[in-house]
């Protein structure tokens, strides 16, 4: 159900919000996680499967060697900040079908978290998911970590209209769909550049730092708040009232 927000989204000329202090963050109204990379260790390498699989249903779609599919996946990644956007706007590709296809992989790899369910148990406040994925992504990878139940909902690619993040417009419709406060909610990612448009609408930010060189902060970055080397930990070492 589309709720609308409780409260109106951050004015560009208003006064900025500060960031929620440590000792602030458990009182936070909302926390939004990124899914992968994120909630499990970047070491499951679960992107790995689904690159393969990109390359596989580009190579069958134009009938080419894995070493032009390979190119022409990093084209339409460089050229549309996604491959499936690249191969929607060039190509007309029903993006369910391309979901479907690379989707499909071993989650195996993924081991329950004990640490992280309960560090989630004890943190007042909803959770959300918003995902580049798809929902039924999260829910197998949710699943495997034995935390599905803990989150209200998953906001992914299908709901923010195939446009990925970080372009600013999906965090907006997040937004309005759930009824968010920015000011008073948290947004977690391990992709640096995905927090700058939750910073700029007023949410406070923690960042998990991975390996990936794709992943880090400019050196000029302002829009990171917190960084989560331990995400459970982090979560887990919180004070509560």
């Amino acid at each position: 159900m589309i709720r609308p927000p409780s409260l109106p989204l951050a004015d560009a000329g208003a006064a900025p919000v500060p960031p929620l202090r440590d000792a602030e963050l458990a009182r936070a109204e909302t926390w939004i996680f990124d899914l992968d990379n994120t909630l499990y260790p970047a070491e499951c390498n679960l992107f790995a499967q689904i690159d393969q699989r990109m390359g596989a249903f580009i190579g069958e779609l134009f009938g080419v060697d894995p070493i032009e599919a390979k190119r022409r996946q990093k084209g339409f990644f460089q050229a549309h900040g996604t491959t499936l956007r690249g191969l929607m706007v060039e190509h007309g590709v029903d993006p369910q079908a391309f979901l479907d296809y690379v989707h499909d992989i071993d989650v195996s790899v993924v081991s329950p978290l004990p640490h992280l369910a309960a560090a989630l148990d004890r943190l007042p406040g909803r959770k959300l998911i918003y995902t580049n994925g798809t929902v039924a992504h999260a829910g197998r990878v949710l699943d495997r970590l034995g935390i599905a139940d803990r989150f209200e909902g998953v906001f992914d690619i299908v709901a923010s209209a195939y446009l990925p993040k970080p372009q600013e417009s999906p965090y907006r419709q997040m937004v309005q769909h759930y009824g968010i406060a920015p000011h008073r909610s948290v947004m977690v990612e391990d992709m640096a550049r995905n927090l700058k448009p939750a910073a700029g609408l007023g949410m406070t930010t923690i960042w998990v730092p991975t390996a990936s060189a794709w992943a880090q902060p400019d050196p000029d970055d302002d829009h990171i708040h917190h960084v989560a080397s331990d995400l459970p930990a982090f979560l887990a070492a919180l004070p509560l009232d």
